[in-house]
């Protein structure tokens, strides 16, 4: 399963993070917004329309930075995830949870104390390490 997601910079240096609704998968944790590409999508415009639809933002194909990747090893029945990661600094519209669960803007070391999904901790690893362009 492929799946997108967008790391904001707000202009304070902070970055958003989503917490997903406590009745999902994951539910409670933390995460880069974003979601499923379908079949039909391109990451990019995939990562445009899911943006639209948790968030409520535009964001133009032009302003998406692919950063990095994570993957699981599936097993125990569980699917193949690939999250690819890419950096926004600039959207049109305030960011709101539209889909259920809640909205924060952390610095790097803040996100360190949240409770994420096993591929998000990967993913924010790498951006925040030491020398990393994010």
């Amino acid at each position: 399963m492929l799946v997108v997601a967008g790391a904001l910079l707000g202009e304070d240096g902070r970055w958003l993070m989503h917490r997903r609704p406590f009745d999902k998968h994951h539910g409670g944790l933390w995460e880069f917004p974003g979601g499923k590409v379908e079949v039909s999508e391109i990451p990019v415009k995939a990562l445009i329309r899911e943006l639209h639809e948790e968030l409520g933002i535009e964001i133009e194909a032009a302003d998406c930075e692919p950063f990095c990747f994570a993957e699981n090893s599936p097993e125990n029945g569980n699917p193949h995830i690939v999250i690819l990661l890419y950096i926004l600094r600039r959207w049109s519209g305030s960011p709101q949870a539209l889909e259920g669960g809640e909205l924060g803007w952390f610095t790097p070391a803040e996100t360190d104390s949240l409770a994420k999904p096993p591929l998000d901790e990967v993913l924010t690893a790498r951006l925040f390490a030491p020398g990393a362009e994010g």
